[in-house]
């Protein structure tokens, strides 16, 4: 349920760019330092999206280096680094546990078991430092599996969920930030939960998955109505970020929210077109 949460790189200038690759190698770092391989291999751009969004609002004290690294050894790449790179690290391995128990439970993966079961030494640390965040974290993927289990016909219900749990990740801090962080969560973790069931969609029918949006796929001019959820849930997340008194690097930001995000879209409407156009 990752990789939806992207630049949209030609609209970017090149310095903007730079920095925002520079956010993610940074990411990928502080996912080394504390998690060691396997952390590196749950970085996202999605988590990259929250690691800038904090940094500008905030504006913590970073460092930038220019250096090697394991991933691209023969060229140095710019890093950038402050407090909230190893917060939104511990974040990342947080998803990703509750994440690959979830596809365990629903799907029975050996894989993301397995992945679960070499994350779970980990866990002792974060449940001690992160309680509150843990259980509501539990308590959304206990409430989104049973939804799936029970067939659940309700989108809004569903993804909601995710919703709540990327909010609970994006509010940092107990502050005056904390409900305008909430709700970017909370309206950018509805858009990826049904993007996400609507790119899997034709599969999940094909393979007998569920799926919420197979409850919808009778309805007139669906693909338009898809869309339309979609481009009024990105309404509300960027309606929430113009609230934050953000200056740093707010064009690469705007370009994720009103642009990056639809990336994806595109190209899975491009695919459609192609394949199959009965859904």
């Amino acid at each position: 349920m990752y990789g939806y949460v992207l630049v949209n790189k030609p609209e970017l200038k090149f310095k903007e760019f730079d920095i925002y690759q520079s956010y993610y190698c940074g990411l990928c770092e502080a996912l080394g330092e504390r998690y060691g391989m396997k952390g590196r291999l749950t970085i996202s751009y999605d988590m990259t999206f929250l690691v800038l969004l904090l940094n500008a609002l905030y504006e913590p004290k970073e460092y930038c280096v220019n250096e090697h690294c394991i991933v691209h050894p023969i060229g140095k790449h710019q890093k950038r680094r402050s407090f909230v790179s190893d917060y939104v690290a511990d974040m990342n391995m947080l998803m990703t546990y509750y994440k690959c128990m979830d596809d365990w439970n629903d799907e029975r993966k050996i894989s993301q078991k397995m992945m679960a079961e070499i994350i779970r030494k980990n866990m002792r640390m974060l449940l001690a430092k992160y309680p509150q965040k843990c259980k509501r974290l539990q308590k959304e993927f206990k409430r989104l599996h049973t939804y799936e289990k029970n067939n659940c016909n309700d989108m809004d219900k569903v993804s909601s969920c995710f919703g709540t749990i990327l909010g609970t990740l994006f509010a940092i801090k107990n502050d005056e930030w904390k409900e305008s962080l909430e709700k970017i969560g909370f309206f950018l973790g509805k858009y990826i939960y049904i993007l996400d069931a609507y790119d899997d969609m034709i599969e999940d029918i094909k393979e007998n998955r569920y799926n919420v949006l197979k409850f919808y796929k009778n309805k007139e001019n669906f693909n338009e109505f898809i869309e339309t959820v979609l481009n009024t849930l990105m309404a509300q997340c960027a309606r929430y970020f113009e609230r934050l008194p953000i200056i740093k690097d707010v064009e690469i930001l705007r370009n994720i929210i009103y642009s990056g995000v639809w990336v994806r879209y595109s190209s899975i409407k491009k695919r459609r077109s192609k394949g199959d156009k009965s859904i």
